[in-house]
């Protein structure tokens, strides 16, 4: 458990410095979440297999990351990771999205993170 929140923390300050463009694609902000990770050393398996149609984006360990480009849907996204929090890989999530929504601190018994990147920008002058 301690070696996962180890790792949940190197994950985060390494998808902390991603800047993705309002027009850009969700795969290139799969691509920049990949070279974030492969940057600092962590190991993830990108499309990670959980499940019989449960996949998520990257697996590192026991941390799950999922991303989204768009602002989520709470609802529809509180379901999906119900979904990953019942598998045996998955011992905590991280999602990563340009505009953060409300999430609860667990799910099925696993710690849910949101990291909402335009949150760590500030604002920026010329």
């Amino acid at each position: 458990m301690e070696e996962t929140q180890a790792l949940r923390e190197r994950i985060l300050t390494a998808l902390m410095h991603i800047r993705c463009a309002p027009a850009g694609t969700e795969s290139e902000l799969h691509a920049q979440a990949a070279q974030a990770l492969l940057d600092a050393g962590i190991a993830a398996e990108h499309e990670a297999v959980l499940g019989p149609r449960c996949r998520i984006d990257f697996l590192a360990g026991g941390v799950g990351i999922e991303i989204k480009k768009s602002r989520p849907q709470p609802a529809a996204l509180r379901r999906q990771l119900a979904r990953y929090a019942q598998c045996e890989a998955i011992e905590e999530l991280i999602v990563v999205s340009p505009r953060g929504v409300n999430l609860p601190a667990s799910i099925g018994g696993r710690r849910v993170t949101m990291l909402a990147l335009e949150r760590l920008w500030g604002v920026s002058l010329p």
